[in-house]
This record gives C-alpha cells, structure tokens and sequence, in this order.
C-alpha cells in the first residue's frame, strides 16, 4: 500500500522566482503552482482580436492591456495569467505581475472554463479594481460580459456579429465580428 503524496507549499516569493525562468507558466493558489496548457489557433486568434483592439485604444493612457504572459495578483495568496488584462498600475510596480486589474478577458476552453466560471470569477469579483469580467466562447459566437454595477455585478450576453460589447470599464467597444475575425469555427478547437 502507498501512502498518499504530502503536498508541497510554496511561497510566493519562491513562486514568484521560479516564474521568471520556467518554460512552463503556472498559476498560483494558496502555496500551490498549477501548470498552464498550451492554447489553439481559434483560442489565439480571439484573444489577439481583443488584445490588438484595447492596445490600440489605449495607447498613451495610463492604464495598458496585456496578454496572456502578464500574471495578476488578485489576492496575496492568488496570481493568475488571463488571457487579455487591463490593468492600472502605478508606474515602478514589479515587472512580472500587476496587482490593479480592470478588465479581465478569458477565452474560454474545454479544460479552463469550470475554473473560469467558478474560481476565478468568484476571485475577480471579490478583486476591488476589477470592473469587467469576459468569458469569451471559441466554440460559438458568444460573449458573456460582466459588469460591477455598484455593490452588485449585472451580466449581459452577446451572440450576434453586429453586437457591440461595451467594454465600460475602458471606453471601448467591440463588435463580435471585431471580436471573432479570422475565426474559422470549421476548424478544430481543443480536444
């Protein structure tokens, strides 16, 4: 008989060293590192659409967007690679991470979106710069929005290519079809 694996806690600061030279990114929850899974094409091509447009939009303002090699730390304990992220860090913060999110984008994937949908959004919602939280499907034309409205977070849905998301947290919105170009839904997504 074996006996059950001891897991191993790790410190931030040892995951945070660790990060810098990994070939692997990992996330980090509580003492533990999650490796990250490569992306497909589709997954690819949608969070570029966003990303190539927020860069756009934001050039010279004080908030920048980035894309899926930037980590956030969305609680002590919590860093999490999104997809596409504005932040609004002050000036001289650590070059691996931001700590000011306000607009997370996640594309979503067969082996991410319960995390997606449960964890991480319930750890975004509780992050107090974040304002925006997008689940973004790359098996349909469908984006779910997620706004903090006060107190409280109100969602809207968006399935048709002339549909504009309304991205309030940046002033900018994006049609689906700005959103899903080049996109070829005949070609497989992720197993």
């Amino acid at each position: 008989m074996s006996l059950p694996r001891e897991k191993i806690s790790l410190s931030v600061a040892d995951y945070l060293a660790g990060e810098r030279d990994a070939s692997v990114r990992h996330e980090y929850v509580s003492g533990q590192a999650y490796a990250m899974a490569g992306a497909s094409a589709r997954h690819n091509r949608i969070s570029g659409n966003i990303f190539a447009r927020l860069n756009e939009h934001l050039d010279g303002d004080e908030c920048e967007p980035f894309i899926s090699d930037m980590k956030v730390r969305v609680a002590p304990e919590l860093f999490y690679y999104p997809d596409v992220v504005v932040t609004c860090d002050a000036p001289g913060g650590d070059p691996y991470f931001r700590t000011e999110p306000r607009l997370v984008v996640e594309v979503l994937s067969p082996s991410t979106e319960r995390v997606d949908r449960h964890e991480k959004m319930a750890a975004y919602m509780s992050c107090p710069s974040v304002q925006e939280y997008a689940l973004v499907s790359q098996d349909a034309m469908t984006v779910e929005l997620y706004r903090r409205v006060g107190e409280v977070w109100r969602t809207e849905v968006f399935t048709e290519p002339g549909d504009a998301c309304a991205f309030e947290s940046v002033g900018l919105a994006l049609s689906l079809a700005d959103i899903y170009r080049n996109v070829r839904f005949d070609e497989p997504a992720e197993a």
